[in-house]
Order: C-alpha cells, then structure tokens, then sequence
C-alpha cells in the first residue's frame, strides 16, 4: 500500500501551491473570523449579564 501523508497547515500563504490547509489569507477569512469573533464575544457578554440579572 502506498501512503501519501502530506502536512496540513492551519494558515495558508498567498505564495504557497500547496492544497492541504485549513484556512487560508484572503479577505473572505479575514471577514468570517472577524464576525465569528465578535459573535462569540456578544454570546459571552451575554450569558453574564443574564447571571449578573438573574442571581440579585
């Protein structure tokens, strides 16, 4: 059996040619993480302001 096992990057460069990534820099990325971000910070703020409101 012949076993092609390649290293996957997590962020992939403009310049590079490889095809195993999971991210890649572009301005797409940049805007999905940005409001996946700042999604999470709301949900966070949230939750302990509900605990803040909810336990007096």
């Amino acid at each position: 059996m012949k076993e092609n096992i390649k290293e996957t990057k997590f962020v992939k460069e403009p310049e590079e040619e490889t095809r195993e990534f999971i991210l890649q820099k572009n301005k797409k990325t940049k805007l999905g993480v940005t409001i996946l971000i700042s999604f999470l910070v709301i949900l966070i703020i949230g939750i302990i302001v509900s605990n803040v409101f909810f336990t007096n």
